[in-house]
């Protein structure tokens, strides 16, 4: 069974948060949990909240077991970019492009594969 929780407009680029999700992709949920707790990049932060999510989404809703539960699939898709402007030289303007970003994270238990 696949169990799925997603974090739309999220405040990072998705290239920030895909070095992160690369990371934990494949792991178990509570060994993901764990990397993530201790990798300073700001993405982990967002990713953990997602994969918590989705943790207690399959717990509370499937009755699935927490210990058997892997990361099959995460990444992070680009959401809308926030258009702002910053004065530059000689009465010119410089764009900047907030990014944000859509994240998914897909669970699996591994009976289901057996």
């Amino acid at each position: 069974m696949e169990v799925r929780a997603s974090s739309k407009y999220v405040s990072i680029s998705p290239q920030k948060l895909r070095l992160v999700c690369d990371k934990v992709r494949g792991l178990p949920a509570d060994q993901a949990l764990v990397v993530l707790r201790f990798m300073p990049h700001k993405g982990a932060r967002f990713i953990h909240k997602t994969v918590s999510s989705a943790i207690a989404n399959a717990v509370n809703n499937y009755d699935l077991s927490r210990e058997d539960l892997v990361l099959k699939t995460i990444f992070a898709d680009g959401g809308p970019m926030l258009k702002r402007v910053k004065a530059g030289a000689r009465g010119r303007y410089k764009p900047r492009l907030r990014r944000t970003s859509h994240l998914t994270v897909i669970l699996s238990d591994n009976k289901g594969e057996e």
